[in-house]
């Protein structure tokens, strides 16, 4: 059980995925408050940009960045 007033100490293999999840989710967050934070401007024409791509041509782009994610992920974890 969790001490009062606490984080549970997540322990085995399952809790140290969990761990590494969480940070993952937010690095993410704040590289995208990032963009938002010091140029909204920017991040508001990457939007308009984004709408007026094709659909097909924005799912190719999603699923290269999530091939380079798993590399990055892949290498990352090899190198340690």
């Amino acid at each position: 059980l969790p001490e009062p007033g606490g984080i549970a100490r997540l322990e085995g293999e399952n809790g140290a995925m969990l761990v590494w999840i969480v940070l993952a989710i937010g690095l993410v967050l704040v590289a995208e408050g990032l963009l938002y934070a010091l140029a909204p401007s920017l991040a508001r024409k990457m939007a308009e940009t984004a709408a007026s791509v094709p659909p097909a041509t924005l799912r190719l782009a999603g699923i290269g960045a999530v091939a380079a994610g798993v590399v990055l992920v892949w290498l990352g974890r090899s190198m340690g």
